[in-house]
């Protein structure tokens, strides 16, 4: 059982620009943070090797010290971790050390849900989940998971866990925000269907959804958006602002604040299992968790619904004209 929010790291270490735009929590205050995270019933935490080059897993392993029968830890490899031809990807070679590896940095003998960062196509799917499913035999993972997979990736390495005996992956961490619904197309259908839960990374939209963007305003002075905008996901300024006034509007109605309205909305979507929060600061994430406790209405949910549609591609919008046969997951 998970819970419904989760706290990200990646604001922890702030080891390099690209993660220092994101945050650069040391111990002290993401001890802090853990503190008023498990006041809340926000068990789970998650990190992944790459994320200021390791420091986030370390600074996570001393926060949760002392405490780890009350936490959940979530961590995820694949990408580059270092020089060389086998410090990247889904290998034996490169899961075996890498695990090991974020075992030492998290002071911890176990993972509770260990992800592949991205899908690895260059390594066969047997070996990559033959040495995962060895992994939780020997009680260094408890569960395995996938993020950023194409819906052929997850469906494919699902069919091989199945023919063989082998650990499946349980969760799928995959990007889902009010400006960017495309998960609903494929992901969501599949992970009804697999009852693979979905842990949603960068629900405010890369940054976007936090209530300082606002139409006919320039970019706040202080922003992430200034080091990563061009890194994330893209999306054109009319959608994005006809979205945000949409939010306006909920907020108003509501008396919420943008970010947690753009939160209650992903809680109640299909397949959506915890959602992952960012922090800077004790203030924000304590702004974060006020996304929980309430519920949209009906009509605030199709209010954001429509301004956040978006036409789907081939061959979504084919099987979407016969929907007595291919209902689709959500409106």
């Amino acid at each position: 059982m998970v819970p419904v929010l989760s706290l990200g790291t990646a604001t922890f270490g702030g080891g390099n620009e690209f993660f220092k735009a994101w945050g650069d929590t040391g111990v002290k205050e993401a001890t802090r943070l853990v503190d008023i995270a498990l006041e809340a019933g926000v068990t789970l935490f998650d990190s992944a090797d790459i994320y200021s080059n390791g420091l986030a897993e370390e600074v996570l392993g001393k926060a949760i010290a002392g405490r780890r029968d009350q936490v959940l830890i979530s961590t995820k490899a694949t990408f580059r971790f270092g020089e060389g031809a086998n410090t990247v990807g889904s290998s034996r070679h490169h899961l075996t050390r890498t695990v090991e590896a974020s075992l030492r940095r998290l002071g911890t003998d176990y993972i509770d849900l260990f992800q592949l960062h991205g899908f690895d196509a260059l390594t066969p799917i047997e070996e990559t989940l033959g040495t995962l499913d060895d992994l939780v035999r020997a009680g260094k993972i408890r569960y395995i998971g996938c993020s950023n997979f194409s819906g052929w990736h997850l469906m494919k390495s699902l069919a091989i866990s199945e023919k063989y005996g082998l650990a499946r992956h349980v969760a799928h961490q995959a990007y889902y925000s009010l400006i960017g619904r495309e998960y609903e197309w494929e992901l969501m259908p599949l992970g009804l269907d697999q009852k693979v839960g979905a842990i949603i990374w960068s629900p405010l939209g890369w940054g976007r959804l936090t209530g300082k963007l606002q139409r006919g305003r320039p970019l706040p002075e202080q922003s992430r958006l200034h080091v990563t905008g061009g890194m994330g996901p893209q999306v054109a300024d009319e959608h994005l602002f006809r979205v945000v006034d949409a939010l306006n509007e909920v907020a108003q109605e509501t008396g919420r604040l943008v970010p947690q309205i753009a939160l209650n909305w992903l809680l109640q979507r299909p397949t959506v299992s915890s959602v992952i929060i960012g922090a800077r600061n004790e203030e924000q994430f304590r702004q974060n968790l006020g996304a929980i406790g309430w519920n949209l209405t009906p009509e605030q949910v199709a209010k954001l619904d429509a301004a956040s549609a978006m036409p789907p591609i081939y061959p979504y919008w084919h099987q979407r004209g016969f929907p007595e046969r291919n209902p689709p997951p959500v409106a």
